[in-house]
């Protein structure tokens, strides 16, 4: 299916400064947004000077008063963590300790050894296992639980601080995969007295916790444990007053690896029965549970996967979900009620969906966009499936000279398994001539590159190298997101291998068009993606002329412990799958050009990737070029990302036109 999204009568052309994140003009060129808020089942949006609320039959909206509760200021030199307006609570930390404020009391100090190696109240493990944060108050919020990480025996990675007269030391801690990783407790805290206590955890070694969760009373914390090796997972419930475990609910068991996301979520209704995610039969499903460890029934199932839980509806007994059960490249949002297991789809059945929903569940925000539709926000019925537009973006490259975007699909390496791909055209395409041709790839967990969104999920430094003459080329591999356990498994132990066949099969596919110059096809990814660069440009030494790689893994032995150890064991278990997927060994093997591009601080993919490889490189003979961004990180914030996408142009422009 293709998108033609312009006529070549258009004479505007796109700069990176239109089209990159960092771009001076880049907020004008995407696709208008409705900011909108739930204020219990109150519709709001504002502008700089009124909240307006919506009549959610009418879609109108009208001038209302502030409906935001009153939040306590904090001084100066304090890092919010989460405010509570049931308890008019903030937390927050001063110092590395963490703090509580009720009202306009006096703020008192939970933790006095807080410090670079004793974490209180952020994030643990790495943000795996759905962890992006450290505090979670309790429904009523008169509790809060608090994770406290100690970090003191974990090796530090030596960053340096250029921007000082003399460079300074700043390290990270960064556990790698096989070496000592930190140690993660729970704590909780009465917001009205500050008594704090403990989870009767025992010896916390090698345990992560993850999805944290309070019962309906506040009177049970629930959570996910997993093991080091990441092949089992429990849910247990302790008791919020005696921090003692009450049971383990549930188990599970995978040979290769579990991995829970989700926090429990209970009944509005109901507070003996919640709902649990799971993958146990293959695929991201919904299952009705009670206290006692029950599964009642699984609510959701077939070979697709539940994306989000929007929330419920305490009217109808009905939860409101977004899956990809239409078709993978969708996100669609259903309406099944709990009791008769009755389901409504509740848009259009078309693109990809985002839900928010009001409190009593009766109304849902739907903000959606399909392949030649930029983005519209609706205001649903839950209970009827009616619906009000309530803003249809116009096309904000209008009277742009666009390209054309496809989407197709091919056979995996395997000759069976569906893959989705993208590509993007010239403006002026012409099938009688022969393209350089870029390959972008992603291709590791967690992420995917190709779905029925605005010109199917393009970036926009793709349209900017079609503006140049360029074919771009996105291929989702086996390994990605949303396809369900077998398809994301099958690169367990040996990362990069199945891809690297995979991404070769839509090679073949590229090569197979009159317009594709086969001579003349090169690669680029950062991250994951610079990883795959460097591996399609060392094992297909012939087929990529040119190469940018970004970030790149290039060892996985020097990557994070959670991450790495999940999809490859360690390297003491599975030496032979640390040696065959190590880009060192491959270096010998580089041909054609390679730009290597990294933040000089990166503190996810620590610059000791790229810089063993460039000496493997140099001890072999082979010759990459290598471009590193002083104090940035793992990506380039603002309008450094202008310059590296110019420089990533100007190397293909070099080297592949």
């Amino acid at each position: 299916m293709a998108i033609a999204a312009s006529s070549l009568s258009a004479q505007k052309l796109f700069t990176l400064e239109d089209l990159n994140f960092g771009g001076t003009n880049y907020e004008q060129m995407r696709p208008k947004r409705l900011n909108t808020t739930w204020y219990g089942n109150e519709l709001t949006t504002y502008d700089s000077e009124h909240f307006y609320g919506f009549d959610k039959l009418t879609g109108e909206k009208s001038i209302i008063d502030d409906p935001r509760t009153p939040r306590t200021e904090l001084e100066e030199g304090t890092q919010k963590l989460e405010w509570n307006d049931q308890s008019r609570t903030w937390a927050f930390l001063k110092d590395n300790n963490l703090y509580i404020k009720c009202g306009d009391r006096e703020a008192v100090q939970i933790s006095t050894d807080g410090s670079r190696e004793i974490v209180y109240g952020q994030s643990v493990h790495r943000n795996e296992f759905g962890i992006h944060k450290g505090t979670f108050f309790s429904p009523d919020g008169k509790k809060l639980a608090f994770y406290r990480m100690d970090q003191s025996m974990v090796t530090d990675y030596p960053q340096v601080n250029t921007f000082e007269r003399s460079a300074t030391y700043e390290p990270d801690k960064y556990p790698m995969a096989g070496m000592t990783s930190h140690k993660v407790t729970v704590g909780i805290v009465e917001v009205e007295t500050g008594k704090t206590l403990y989870l009767d955890l025992g010896d916390t070694t090698d345990r992560y916790f993850t999805n944290i969760a309070w019962s309906p009373d506040g009177t049970t914390l629930y959570l996910i444990e997993v093991n080091r090796d990441q092949t089992d997972s429990s849910l247990d419930a302790y008791c919020a007053a005696s921090g003692k475990k009450i049971a383990t609910l549930f188990t599970e068991h995978n040979d290769r690896y579990t991995e829970p996301l989700h926090p429990i979520t209970f009944l509005p209704w109901d507070s003996k029965r919640f709902i649990y995610w799971s993958q146990k039969d293959g695929y991201q499903h919904l299952y009705l549970m009670n206290t006692e460890g029950r599964i009642e029934r699984q609510l959701t199932s077939g070979n697709w996967v539940v994306r989000d839980l929007a929330g419920f509806c305490e009217a109808t007994h009905s939860l409101i979900y977004v899956s990809n059960e239409i078709h993978p490249l969708q996100m669609n949002i259903f309406s099944l009620n709990i009791d008769n297991g009755k389901k409504t789809r509740l848009d259009n059945g078309k693109g990809v969906h985002y839900a928010s929903l009001s409190a009593d569940g009766k109304w849902v925000v739907d903000t959606w966009s399909e392949p030649d539709v930029p983005r519209v926000t609706a205001l649903t019925n839950t209970l009827t499936a009616k619906t009000i537009e309530l803003l249809r973006s116009d096309d904000p490259w209008a009277g742009y000279q666009q390209p054309t975007f496809e989407m197709g699909s091919i056979k995996a390496d395997d000759g069976v398994t569906d893959l989705y791909w993208r590509m993007v055209k010239p403006a002026d395409f012409d099938p009688s001539k022969k393209y350089p041709t870029v390959v972008y790839v992603y291709g590791g967990p967690h992420a995917h590159n190709v779905e029925a969104s605005w010109h199917w999920y393009s970036r926009s430094w793709e349209t900017y190298m079609a503006q140049k003459g360029y074919i771009v080329f996105i291929l989702d591999n086996r390994g990605s997101e949303n396809r369900g356990l077998e398809f994301e498994q099958i690169t367990f132990r040996h990362l990069g291998q199945v891809e690297m066949r995979d991404q070769m099969s839509g090679v073949e596919y590229l090569k197979s068009l009159p317009y594709v110059d086969a001579d003349r096809i090169g690669v680029h990814g950062w991250s994951y993606g610079g990883f795959m660069t460097i591996s399609l440009m060392t094992n297909y030494p012939d087929t990529f002329k040119v190469g940018v790689a970004g970030g790149p893994v290039i060892d996985w032995k020097w990557y994070e412990v959670m991450y790495g150890e999940r999809y490859m064991d360690t390297p003491q278990s599975n030496p032979e799958g640390y040696e065959q997927t190590s880009l060192l060994n491959k270096a010998k093997d580089l041909k054609g050009h390679l730009l290597i591009v990294t933040g000089m601080n990166d503190n996810t993919v620590v610059p000791q990737h790229c810089l063993q490889f460039l000496n493997r490189c140099a001890e072999e003979g082979t010759y990459p070029l290598f471009f590193a961004y002083p104090g940035e990180q793992h990506n380039m914030m603002k309008h450094k990302s202008v310059h590296l996408h110019e420089m990533i142009t100007r190397y293909f422009e070099d080297y592949l036109k």
